[in-house]
């Protein structure tokens, strides 16, 4: 793969990164929750105001949008890439590129069943503070807080 760049999100980037999250959310929801909870993010309200409010960047390989994180505080809010790109480390350096602008100790949230997540944060030392039970579009999910 060729060189990852790491960008600051600009309006403009909106289709390709809310292509990005329709494409990864089902991934997301498997073994998480009921499929039927997927909404594209364009028409969730509460996602679409939490996204908005978020400092974003994307990981672009040849000019193209592969990834995006997102981030309010010391809470990673939004990390998501391409399928087909997965499991290339572009989910680690966006969480990395993240956590170095943070330069303190991150929270972030992730569905139980969610095992690529898990995994990917425990190795960048977060550990579960916390479950929950929790909706996503009214379907029941188990959401585990993480912290580093």
């Amino acid at each position: 793969m060729s060189d990852i760049v790491i960008r600051e999100y600009k309006n403009n980037d909106w289709l390709d990164v809310s292509n990005i999250h329709d494409k990864a959310r089902p991934v997301e929801l498997d073994g998480s929750c009921d499929e039927k909870a997927f909404v594209p993010l364009a028409t969730d309200k509460k996602d679409l105001e939490n996204f908005t409010s978020s400092k974003k960047f994307v990981a672009c390989a040849n000019n193209e949008i592969i990834g995006f994180v997102g981030l309010i505080e010391h809470e990673i809010t939004w990390l998501y890439v391409e399928p087909g790109e997965s499991r290339k480390g572009i989910g680690r350096l966006l969480l990395q590129y993240a956590l170095n602008i943070m330069e303190a100790k991150a929270t972030t949230y992730v569905l139980e069943g969610n095992k690529a997540a898990r995994s990917l944060y425990h190795s960048e030392g977060f550990n579960v503070e916390g479950t929950f039970n929790s909706t996503n579009n009214g379907y029941p999910c188990v959401v585990l807080k993480l912290t580093q």
